[in-house]
C-alpha cells in the first residue's frame, strides 16, 4: 500500500478540521481524499485543489459541517456536492455515486457507498485514486497508481463506454495527456477520441474552450495536440486551425497560451472573431486574438525602431507584440531579432496627440470635418517623423494654410 508523506496540505489545521467534522458523522472510513490531490501528491506535482469523497449524503454533510462549526455552500446538492470552507479554503465534498442514465452530457446519478463503484464512473485510471486522512492510498482499479507514476493516461474500462457517458472526456484525454503524460498516448484511448470525436457537438462552447485553454496552457502541449489534430478532434472543435512547426516554436518559446492559440489561427482577422466567438472565449481574448491579425499585415523582425513605434501607436503595443512573436514562432531563425523589438515595444510608452481642435479654433479653423481631416493629416505626419517633441505649431498652421486637394 502506497501512503503519501511529507504533504503540508494533508495535515493542515483547515484540511484536519473538515476531515474531524466528517467523520464524527460517519465514522472513521467515511471520507477520503480523492482525485487530483491524491495523483500530484503521489507525482511530486503542486496541489492546488482539495477534494473529497464520502458515504455521507449531501444533506449529512452539510450538517456534519455546520455542526463543526464550518461554513457549508450547497454547490451541487443534486449531484452530492457540498463546498466546506474552512481557515477561508474550499473543500469540495462529493457523495460516492454511481451513473443510472447518462447522454453524453449530463448525467443522472444515485448515490452509494461502495468505493469501487464510485471509481468506476470516473474517467482515468489515475483520477480513481483515493486516500484516507492519514494518507493510506486506495486504488480500486488496480492501476491509477501505476498510470500516475508512468504518465500512462488510461480510461477506466472501456474508453468508449467512458466518453458515450460524457463527450467532454474526449479533450480531457488530451488536456491530461498535456499535463501528466510521458512517451506514447494510449492506443484504444486514441482510437475511441477519433471515432467518437463528432459527439463533442453537444458539448458546450464553453465547456470546450475551458479545457482547449487548459490543455494550451501546459508546460509543453506540442504532443498532446500532434494526437489531437491527428485524431480528428482538433478539427471537429476548430476546424480553422492547423497545429504544425509554429505551434511549435511558440510552445518552445514561451507558456502564453493565447500565443500558441494564436499560431494555430490564421492571421485573419475576421476568421479569428468568428473561432472566438463560435468557442465563446472571454472578450479579452477574443480582442486580443483579433487585434493581432490586424496588426499583422505591417509587422515584420525587420521593422526599423521607427516603424516598431508607428506601429504599437496604431495598433496598441499588446498587439505588435503579439505579432511579432508570430513572427519569431514563423522564423525561429530570427529570434534574436524579434527579442529585441518585442523590447522595444513592451518599453515605450504611447505619447498623446500634441494638438487638438482647441489649437485649430485658435487658427481660425472652425469645428467640422476639416477639423478631422487637419487632424488626421498631422497625426500621419508625426507619426511618419517618429513623435517628434517639437515643432507643433508650425506643422499645424502649415497644414491649415496648405491648399486641398
Amino acid at each position: 500500500m502506497r501512503r503519501l508523506d511529507d504533504q503540508p496540505w494533508l495535515t493542515a489545521p483547515a484540511t484536519r478540521a473538515v476531515m474531524a467534522a466528517l467523520e464524527a458523522a460517519g465514522g472513521p472510513d467515511c471520507a477520503r481524499f480523492v482525485g487530483g490531490c491524491v495523483r500530484n501528491a503521489l507525482i511530486g506535482a503542486p496541489v492546488a485543489d482539495i477534494d473529497i469523497a464520502t458515504t455521507l449524503k449531501p444533506e449529512e454533510t452539510d450538517r456534519a459541517i455546520r455542526a463543526a462549526g464550518l461554513k457549508a455552500v450547497p454547490t451541487g446538492m443534486a449531484h452530492g456536492t457540498v463546498t466546506a470552507v474552512s481557515a477561508h479554503q474550499p473543500f469540495e465534498i462529493t457523495t460516492l455515486r454511481r451513473d443510472v442514465t447518462t447522454d453524453g452530457r449530463n448525467a443522472t446519478v444515485a448515490f452509494t457507498d461502495d468505493w469501487a463503484e464510485d471509481a468506476a464512473r470516473r474517467d482515468f485510471r489515475l483520477n480513481a485514486l483515493y486516500a484516507d486522512g492519514e494518507g493510506q492510498v486506495f486504488d480500486p482499479t488496480g492501476a491509477g497508481v501505476s498510470d500516475a507514476v508512468a504518465g500512462r493516461i488510461v480510461f477506466v474500462g472501456d474508453p468508449e463506454t467512458r466518453i458515450r457517458e460524457d463527450y467532454l472526456r474526449i479533450l480531457r484525454f488530451f488536456r491530461f495527456f498535456a499535463w501528466y503524460g510521458r512517451g506514447e498516448p494510449d492506443a484504444a484511448a486514441l482510437t475511441a477520441c477519433g471515432a467518437l470525436a463528432a459527439g463533442m457537438t453537444r458539448l458546450s462552447a464553453e465547456r470546450v474552450s475551458k479545457e482547449l485553454m487548459t490543455l494550451l496552457a501546459a508546460p509543453d502541449p506540442r504532443e498532446a495536440m500532434a494526437a489531437m489534430s491527428a485524431a480528428g478532434v482538433l478539427a471537429q472543435i476548430l476546424p480553422e486551425a492547423a497545429a504544425g512547426p509554429q505551434f511549435d516554436a511558440a510552445v518552445a518559446q514561451g507558456g502564453d497560451p493565447v500565443i500558441r492559440l494564436m499560431t494555430l489561427l490564421p492571421s485573419d482577422e475576421r476568421v479569428v472573431r468568428e473561432a472566438a466567438t463560435r468557442l465563446r472565449l472571454p472578450n479579452s481574448t477574443r480582442d486580443r486574438l483579433a487585434a493581432a491579425a490586424v496588426a499583422d499585415p505591417v509587422v515584420s523582425l525587420v521593422m526599423s525602431d521607427p516603424d516598431v513605434r508607428a506601429a504599437a501607436y496604431r495598433f496598441g503595443v499588446r498587439a505588435v507584440a503579439d505579432a511579432l512573436n508570430r513572427r519569431r514562432a514563423e522564423n525561429p531563425a530570427g529570434d534574436a531579432d524579434a527579442q529585441r523589438l518585442l523590447a522595444l515595444a513592451e518599453g515605450w510608452r504611447r505619447p498623446s496627440m500634441p494638438v487638438g481642435g482647441r489649437e485649430l479654433a485658435r487658427l481660425g479653423v472652425e469645428p467640422g470635418p476639416e477639423t478631422g481631416r487637419i487632424l488626421k493629416a498631422f497625426e500621419d505626419g508625426w507619426i511618419a517623423d517618429d513623435f517628434p517633441s517639437e515643432g507643433h505649431a508650425e506643422r499645424l498652421a502649415a497644414l491649415v494654410r496648405a491648399p486641398r486637394g
